[in-house]
């Protein structure tokens, strides 16, 4: 079972599934992470969608390229959450399954391609008070404490 963060389930809402890989990508103590700002400013995870035919491993790698631009290797699963939303780029609610890797930042390839994101490098402490949604502060929090 996977566990549930945020907000729960809305009963007349029919929810698309939306699987999804996200990254733990430290530099020392610091973390890399992405700020969207096209609408309010949400600090992220780098990661998203996983496209049909794409492997989670995939979707990781292309996405940190898209909206950081750094090269990674490495990755480790650490585990996965689930949370219900509605994604406005896509007219969409979802549940996502946000699966969680911990990777290595190996380099800064190109600023990022993906529109209305900036690449931001926190130290923990300030990383987990920033991001966006409980389920990326609660991996960070687990990863930062050396928690399972």
């Amino acid at each position: 079972m996977i566990k549930r963060v945020g907000e729960v389930p809305d009963r007349s809402k029919n929810y698309t599934l939306r699987p999804g890989a996200y990254a733990i990508l430290p530099i020392g103590r610091r973390f890399l992470l992405t700020a969207e700002t096209q609408r309010n400013i949400d600090i992220q995870l780098p990661g998203g969608g996983i496209d049909p035919g794409e492997s989670p491993l995939q979707a990781l790698y292309r996405e940190v390229r898209e909206e950081i631009g750094w090269s990674i290797s490495q990755p480790l699963r650490l585990g996965a959450f689930r949370r219900f939303v509605f994604m406005p780029d896509y007219d969409l609610w979802a549940e996502k399954i946000c699966h969680v890797y911990v990777a290595r930042p190996v380099r800064k390839l190109h600023a990022p391609s993906e529109p209305y994101h900036e690449t931001l490098i926190l130290d923990a402490d300030d990383a987990i008070a920033a991001l966006g949604n409980d389920g990326d502060r609660m991996f960070l929090a687990n990863y930062v404490s050396g928690r399972p």
